[in-house]
Order: structure tokens, then sequence, then C-alpha cells
């Protein structure tokens, strides 16, 4: 086993870019990332960003230590979501590691599954550490940031939107509502922001306001907040109007190109 270097950092990889923005930032501080990708959800392509590469199985919790020890990774962290279909796959079968983990969970919320992952983790010597570890520049600069500020109207579904967002991250349901005239269109779940405003956004027809939240006891070791390019994208087929982040804890991955797609699409967005 090679000896622990505080500049080595493993990836747990799920799917979108979350896993790119961290590998190049990594790699522009002089960090060795040793990524471990999700089959089924991390995309081949991370390979040419990271020094160790190797696809695991959603259940192979024991195989995924060993890889990690093997490079002397003490730092762990976690980017980019696990797909439901992946998750809940009746063909995936769990080694004894995650069976062990799995059994003694008290419920499948997403931070108590996490949690005794990181714990798990510690206990083989190694640190999950904050999901924005390198990536503070990365996160919403406080203000409007498109050309287009919000309309009175968008104003109060924003205000609405906040506190309900807010209520449902504290008991860990999601961190996305969809909201039109103080109407309630859509609250994601588990599939995810972009398919929470595809669904909210044909209820709504056009003009929905999208409000995206950290949770009241966020867990940033793997829980926070992300947007991007795929996000104004997803609004922009529903004709959705406006999207509200929080300033200072929502990664905007290509900041510039998620700027510039919003505002072709007179799309406002604005952090709080």
């Amino acid at each position: 086993m090679a000896s622990p270097n505080a500049k080595t950092i493993g990836l747990i990889a799920g799917n979108g870019q979350f896993p790119f923005l961290f590998a190049r930032a990594a790699r522009d501080q002089q960090f060795s990332v040793v990524a471990a990708a999700v089959t089924g959800d991390t995309s081949p392509f991370l390979y040419f960003f990271v020094d160790k590469f190797r696809y695991f199985k959603v259940g192979q919790l024991k195989k995924l230590f060993e890889y990690f020890r093997a490079y002397a990774v003490s730092q762990v962290i976690m980017a980019g979501q696990v797909s439901q279909d992946n998750l809940f796959n009746p063909a995936v079968k769990l080694d004894e590691e995650l069976q062990a983990l799995h059994d003694a969970l008290r419920d499948r919320k997403a931070d108590t599954i996490f949690t005794a992952v990181a714990d798990r983790l510690k206990k083989e010597g190694m640190v999950l550490v904050d999901s924005t570890f390198l990536l503070k520049k990365y996160l919403a600069p406080q203000g409007t940031l498109t050309k287009r500020g919000p309309t009175e109207s968008e104003l109060k579904d924003i205000e609405f939107g906040l506190c309900l967002a807010k209520q449902m991250g504290g008991i860990d349901i999601g961190q996305t509502v969809v909201v039109k005239e103080k109407a309630i269109v859509a609250i994601e779940a588990m599939e995810g922001t972009d398919r929470a405003i595809a669904r909210g956004g044909a209820i709504a027809r056009q003009g929905a306001v999208v409000v995206k939240t950290s949770k009241p006891a966020q867990d940033s070791r793997f829980d926070v907040p992300v947007i991007g390019p795929r996000t104004i994208q997803a609004m922009a087929r529903t004709k959705a109007a406006c999207l509200a982040i929080e300033a200072g804890k929502t990664l905007i991955i290509d900041y510039d190109k998620t700027v510039q797609l919003a505002n072709q699409a007179d799309i406002c967005l604005v952090a709080a």
C-alpha cells in the first residue's frame, strides 16, 4: 500500500458535470484524484480528468474501500448524484459491507444513508470532506445574475417558494419547489431538479418560478445545491420564468454559459 499523501483525494463520482468541475479544480491545485465511478451513472470521459479511474457497481462498497486504500486515500469527496434507476434496480446486489450498513439504517432518507457511509469511511481511516472543498469560487454570488430582474409577481413567488423549500428540505424531501402565483405545482423528490422542473413546468404551462435552496441543517459533505446549463435548459423547455437560489450555498456549473442561456431564454436568475 502507498504511503498517505495529503495531496491525494478520492472522488466518488455520480452523474452530471459536478465531478468534472471538482476534478478540474483539484488538478489546478496539484491534487492527485483517485476517482471511483458509478456504473450506469458516471461519464466515461471523467477518465481524462483524473489520475486513477475505476467503475464500481452501486453495491460494491467493500471493493471501493480496497481501491481507495490501495492509493493511500485519506480524504474523500462525493460529487454528482446517483440516479434512482440505479439505486432501486432489483438487479443490484449488495456486498456484505453494504448489506450490513443497509440493515442498520433506521430509514432510507438520503441524509441517513450518506451519514452511515461517511461513518464507515471514517472507520477505514478516510474523512469525507465538504463537497465545496476547492470549489468556493464557484458558489453563487449574491444578487440578480441575469440582465432581467424578477417582476413583482415573481418576487412574491420567490418569497413563497423559499419558505416552502426550506420546510421541504427540513424533512429531507428535496431542495427544489416549482410555484406559480403562490400555488405549489411541484416539489422535488428523489427524481432530481430537472425532472421536478419538467413536471412542474408541464402543469404551470409557462411562467413558473423555480426555487432551489439548501436544507436548514445542510450537510455539505454529500448534499450541496447545484445548478448549471442543464438546469436552465430544463426551464427553457417548459417556458419557466425565474430561478431563485441561495447565494454562497449553491454551486454554479459553468457560470458564464448558465447566465448566457438564461438571458437567451429571458429567464431571471437571482441569488438571495
